[in-house]
């Protein structure tokens, strides 16, 4: 009997005990907030990555926007450039043009001393001029260049100067065509190819990167051509000149 009651008291006291634990507001309170914490972390370390991710995906927008506005620019200034070369380039067709059939008719309008001697003339000056025509330039500098010493008095002297300019000019020789379209108007001022003459010296002078040469030449063009074609062309090209040359 007495056994009996020492084991009911032990699983009283034992049941007492586990209650006053499990009801331990301590305990309770600490566990609570033990687990509130560790949900604020993981809150925390989720809206820490999200804002992380948020502000690359950010980073990366404003890059393709960057990126895009400097393609923009790029294909713009491309083709602007392209623009600007294809329109001089135009213009430069153009004179040469106008001066192929000035040469054309002053060819057809000039009278020999001698009728040999202005056959052979006319058939040197065709001939280089040919050449030129047909892009042979080297054949038209030498042609040129032979009319020029065997004709040095001829009418289309002046042309034949010009035009041994323009070869040169096309072919990049820029040091030797500063000279041929200066002899132009040195020999020849008043000949009708002087403006021509002068307004590419002047574009010689701009491709050697001779700044104020080229905007001394181009000026005078401006200046006593006023309203000629090569006025226009020279006036275009002042444009082109860097805003730091003198």
């Amino acid at each position: 009997m007495l056994k009996l009651g020492t084991v009911s008291l032990l699983i009283l006291l034992t049941g007492c005990s586990l209650t006053r634990s499990e009801e331990d507001p301590v305990q309770v309170k600490l566990n609570d907030l033990d687990a509130r914490l560790t949900k604020v972390e993981r809150i925390m370390a989720n809206q820490s990555l999200l804002d992380m991710a948020q502000n690359l995906d950010a980073l990366q927008a404003q890059v393709r926007v960057l990126r895009g506005q400097v393609d923009e620019l790029q294909n713009g200034s491309e083709a602007m450039r392209k623009q600007q070369r294809d329109l001089y380039a135009d213009l430069d067709r153009r004179m040469a043009a106008r001066g192929a059939a000035a040469s054309a008719a002053v060819a057809g309008a000039a009278s020999p001393v001698s009728a040999g001697a202005g056959s052979a003339e006319q058939a040197a000056y065709a001939q280089a001029f040919d050449a030129l025509k047909n892009a042979n330039y080297p054949v038209a500098i030498s042609g040129f260049k032979q009319y020029l010493a065997s004709y040095p008095t001829s009418d289309l002297a002046d042309n034949a100067q010009y035009w041994l300019g323009e070869a040169y000019y096309v072919t990049r020789d820029y040091d030797s065509a500063a000279v041929a379209f200066r002899a132009v108007g040195e020999r020849w001022p008043n000949s009708r190819k002087a403006p021509d003459a002068l307004v590419k010296l002047g574009f010689t002078q701009f491709e050697l990167k001779h700044y104020p040469e080229a905007r001394a030449a181009l000026t005078q063009v401006t200046q006593r051509y006023p309203d000629s074609d090569a006025a226009r062309l020279a006036t275009e090209r002042l444009k082109r000149l860097p805003p730091d040359a003198p």
